[in-house]
């Protein structure tokens, strides 16, 4: 537990606590944006593309080379 010896250190404490806790509401907007980008359906059928486009394309080269 901290001991103030000044009103001062008081008040310079409170600010600091603000803006940490600003800082954090700020960064937890940040992220819920992020996870709402991140779920949108768009990007889950990009996502979806780029899997069928990657495996897809190593099912080809493997069908490929059995018929030769």
């Amino acid at each position: 537990m901290k001991v103030y010896q000044s009103f001062e250190e008081i008040d310079e404490d409170l600010k600091r606590h603000n803006l940490e806790r600003q800082i954090a509401l700020e960064e937890l907007k940040l992220t819920k944006n992020q996870i709402s980008e991140d779920l949108a359906p768009m990007n889950w059928l990009d996502t979806f593309f780029k899997l069928f486009y990657k495996y897809g394309f190593w099912i080809f080269i493997k069908r490929l080379f059995k018929k030769l």
